[in-house]
């Protein structure tokens, strides 16, 4: 019974050490051509750059539309980080040689309408416009994480290591405004818009 079972583990151990032997000549050559996924990840880099800099365009009025005064203090602050992570995503092209470049990202573009909606459909100065924009805020931040979350694996997996800690850095900010914005709707906002008639 031992031997069937040493048998039986086996076939799993040559098979993992068969696929880490087949992800090394993959991840050694992929740097030194262009690949189908090699393109695929610049094609997610010109779409997360767009969707920065929609961002960066989007928060001043979701600072001006906010009625608490730390909700637009993390708006602020994250304006400031999203500009920062503008110029680390144009460090990413450049440290692959490519320029810069921007491709429409309609994700972003749907979630930035319905954070407007949202302005749009409630009353000024409530914290009930202030639980909508923190929840538009937070599916931004989501789409984020989801986005640079693959990116940072992929540019691994590319031997795009330089890449891949400077995408690090923003995975690692956008989880840090996640946070903030939860506490910030759990510390008082959703307490005070549960009384506004």
């Amino acid at each position: 019974m031992a031997k069937a079972a040493a048998k039986k583990a086996a076939p799993k151990k040559s098979q993992a050490s068969q696929k880490s032997s087949s992800n090394a000549p993959a991840n050694s050559g992929a740097g030194k051509g262009d690949t189908l996924l090699k393109e695929y990840f610049l094609e997610s880099l010109q779409d997360i750059y767009y969707a920065e800099k929609a961002i960066t365009k989007a928060l001043p009025k979701m600072t001006k539309a906010a009625t608490s005064e730390e909700l637009k203090d993390a708006f602020e602050e994250h304006l400031a980080v999203t500009q920062e992570q503008v110029t680390r995503l144009e460090q990413v092209f450049e440290t692959m040689g490519e320029k810069a470049k921007a491709k429409k990202c309609e994700a972003i573009e749907g979630l930035i309408k319905e954070g407007e909606s949202i302005i749009e459909d409630t009353d000024e100065g409530t914290a009930t416009r202030d639980v909508g924009l923190i929840m538009a805020g937070q599916k931004i931040e989501h789409y984020e994480i989801a986005t640079y979350g693959g990116l940072v694996q992929l540019a691994h997996t590319l031997g795009l290591e330089d890449a891949a800690e400077l995408l690090a850095i923003t995975l690692q900010e956008e989880k840090e405004t996640d946070v903030t914005l939860t506490s910030i709707a759990e510390n008082n906002v959703n307490y005070e818009a549960s009384e506004e008639a």
